[in-house]
């Protein structure tokens, strides 16, 4: 299988290149050339198998012959066999035909070890058969950094550079990143928002000089393509517990970088009964306001109770951009351009009215989040984090079908987020057994200044391969 950049003029790579490279060469993001697809009855024949081993259905294709089936395999176990659930992602009943998905059981307690968890070993294996050595230089709004520190400390041939926003995410998510003491992780709390750190991961893809030839860049981010492509497991696992592909199945997924939601659309696209996909938000509202009307701006970014959202440009966006615009790259260059010097972009009516019948949205702000946090724990004794609030909110506000199963991923732990839990009025949940301690661990990071001269210093200082 090729990839190819949404901006069309970086060359097309296969997985393995696609994995170490991020970001395209034309500033653009990898996507496949072709999808996949399967028919109904291939996935009819997936019903009893458990997670790692449907993982490897439907990874197979993507890896294609970049990595031999029996080191795959090993891979996707290794992966799976660490989460605290023999599920892996297990679905829980709120109401009629109204489920979760819990994508909390991983090590970080978030949906991003999902990928994270994979994308470790993935890039040992390619760096170790290289005999190359990578950097990894990533931006966080909270759970990414921890899954992606997790996911790649035991690996020797990366060091990882995460900045997240200094003081913008909870005290959890920070100790996760910050106590894991480790030679080859590096925390940076950079005084800005996220959307500050996630242009400094740009910039370092575009000018990569200050590596001096030492190391390759690599991200973990989900523009790169293996985090959406292992993310789109978890869809097939649920539907097919659900009934499919005898019948379609729904989701409401609380996003903000646009990419866990993509990847629904991906499964899709691959030929899963997918009934409908709603894009939750909180009050950081741009997907929502681009598919209610057309508008995709930036506005000030506003800290809200649930900080992994609180991002103004979804990364991910602009890979559906592509799709609407027939795969033109030279479009999509237009329109990022238009975007970086403007800050809003609209399409033609059109392209608008096939985003709207791809996906349906919603904006929860704090008060709601809060509202339902306290309503389900009243209906069903059930806890909620306040992303996955927004996404039952959002569920409930936009469902078409009543006979299709709404499913919401639910994509963290409450014990993650006490601030929205307390608000709520109910006693935030004790820490797992692995994190009893986290408190009273030791923490390392560095605060910097929002300037990427500095963050470049700092990495070719304290980097491993740059002594």
């Amino acid at each position: 299988m090729k990839y190819i950049s949404t901006r069309g003029q970086a060359p097309a790579l296969n997985f393995e290149d696609v994995l170490l490279t991020g970001l395209a060469s034309d500033g653009g993001l990898y996507v496949p050339e072709t999808l996949p697809k399967f028919l109904p009855e291939q996935i009819s024949a997936w019903a009893s198998l458990n997670y790692a081993e449907l993982a490897e259905k439907v990874i197979t294709p993507f890896v294609a012959d970049s990595i031999p089936a029996q080191d795959l395999h090993r891979i996707i176990q290794d992966t799976y066999a660490g989460f605290s659930h023999t599920a892996v992602a297990p679905i829980q009943q709120l109401g009629a035909n109204e489920w979760v998905m819990e994508l909390f059981h991983g090590p970080t307690l978030a949906f991003k070890d999902f990928a994270l968890q994979l994308l470790g070993r993935l890039l040992d294996y390619v760096l170790a058969k290289r005999d190359e050595r990578a950097v990894i230089v990533g931006a966080t709004s909270g759970d990414t950094g921890s899954a992606a520190i997790e996911g790649c400390c035991p690996c020797e041939n990366v060091d990882i550079f995460i900045m997240h926003p200094h003081n913008r995410v909870s005290e959890v998510q920070r100790r996760q990143m910050t106590t894991v003491i480790s030679d080859n992780v590096f925390n940076l709390a950079v005084e800005g928002n996220f959307d500050d750190c996630q242009a400094m991961v740009k910039a370092c893809f575009a000018n990569q000089e200050f590596l001096q030839g030492k190391a390759r860049l690599v991200a973990v981010n989900s523009i790169n393509w293996a985090r959406i492509m292992a993310q789109v497991v978890y869809y097939f696992y649920a539907a097919i517990h659900l009934g499919a592909p005898h019948r379609s199945v729904s989701f409401s997924v609380p996003t903000g970088n646009f990419g866990d939601i993509f990847a629904g659309y991906i499964a899709r696209q691959m030929g899963l009964p997918i009934n409908q996909l709603v894009v939750a938000t909180n009050r950081n509202d741009i997907l929502h306001r681009f598919i209610s009307g057309n508008q995709y701006a930036k506005e000030q970014l506003h800290p809200t109770l649930s900080p992994s959202m609180d991002i103004m440009i979804s990364s991910n966006f602009e890979r559906l951009l592509f799709d609407l615009h027939g795969r033109n790259g030279q479009a999509i260059a237009g329109l990022m351009e238009q975007f970086n010097e403007q800050g809003t972009i609209s399409i033609e009516s059109y392209r608008w009215e096939q985003a709207q019948q791809l996906f349906s949205s919603c904006r929860v702000s704090d008060e709601e989040t809060v509202s339902t946090i306290n309503q389900v724990y009243a209906e069903t004794g059930y806890l909620l984090d306040p992303h996955t609030a927004i996404g039952v909110k959002a569920a409930r506000s936009c469902r078409t079908n009543q006979a299709a199963p709404m499913v919401t991923l639910a994509t963290a732990h409450p014990v993650k987020f006490p601030d929205a839990i307390l608000q709520a009025g109910l006693a935030s949940p004790a820490l797992p057994h692995h994190l009893t301690d986290l408190f009273e661990r030791q923490e390392r990071y560095q605060v910097l200044e929002n300037k990427l001269a500095d963050v470049q210093q700092y990495i070719q200082t304290h980097g491993r391969f740059f002594k």
